[in-house]
């Protein structure tokens, strides 16, 4: 079973750490998993996470690199490393070339994975 995140229940669905290569992808994406459970409206209430979007979409791809980009945060913050760090580093840049027409969403999603990341860590209140 793949691990996913469901905004109508709030719920975070995740395979045992023992189905994953090493303890440090099992975290990696737990964290990506995190990521977008925050964005719930009982949180950040982040518009990429709540406006219903098709696999691929746009703003499906928006959502996917926040949370990427949050679960890199993470992952540094932990000490979590390579190779880690390079499989989540080629995920971003995938999710990036789907957003090729949006070059200044990269700033704001930098900006949303911090607000992801500090909600995490219990750094700032929704």
């Amino acid at each position: 079973r793949s691990p996913f995140y469901s905004v109508n229940f709030d719920y975070i669905s995740i395979p045992k750490i023992d189905s994953f290569v090493s303890a440090e992808e099992y975290y990696s994406t737990l964290f990506h998993e995190l990521a977008h459970s925050t964005g719930h409206e009982k949180r950040l209430n982040r518009q990429e996470l709540t406006k219903i979007a098709a696999f691929g979409s746009h703003d499906y791809s928006k959502e996917e690199l926040i949370a990427e980009m949050c679960s890199a945060y993470l992952c540094a913050d932990s000490g979590i490393s390579m190779p880690v760090i390079d499989n989540q580093a080629a995920y971003i840049a995938a999710w990036l070339s789907k957003l090729k027409n949006d070059r200044k969403f990269l700033v704001t999603a930098a900006s949303k994975a911090e607000k992801a990341f500090s909600y995490i860590k219990g750094k700032t209140n929704a």
